[in-house]
């Protein structure tokens, strides 16, 4: 009996969509840490954050902010991506979490 399971016309769409989401997402952490943080880090020392070069600000404090963000939001849409794909049983999409009788 082979349990494999194939992306079917249903579970495809949660499953793209998370993905191109999830491309996005990387292309965020990439702007903001390397190019930004390393890159982008002396034109950005023109400027500043309460007196703080904003380059040397972004490198040390904002990247990492931002990282904490992008975990939470990479988990929101997975969990939607969850709740839109059917049971493998096919009884349907996943129902809301909380306490199972």
């Amino acid at each position: 009996m082979d349990h494999e399971e194939r992306a079917t016309p249903q579970t495809a769409g949660p499953w793209e969509r998370l993905l191109r989401r999830t491309v996005w997402l990387l292309v965020i952490w990439f702007l903001v840490g390397p190019v930004m943080g390393i890159l982008l880090v002396e034109p950005l020392n023109d400027l500043s954050l309460g007196g703080i070069p904003l380059g040397f600000w972004v490198s040390q404090q904002g990247s990492i902010y931002v990282f904490v963000i992008l975990i939470f939001v990479y988990a929101v849409i997975g969990d939607r991506a969850d709740r839109e794909t059917p049971h493998a049983s096919g009884a349907g999409p996943v129902p809301p979490t909380g306490k199972e009788g």
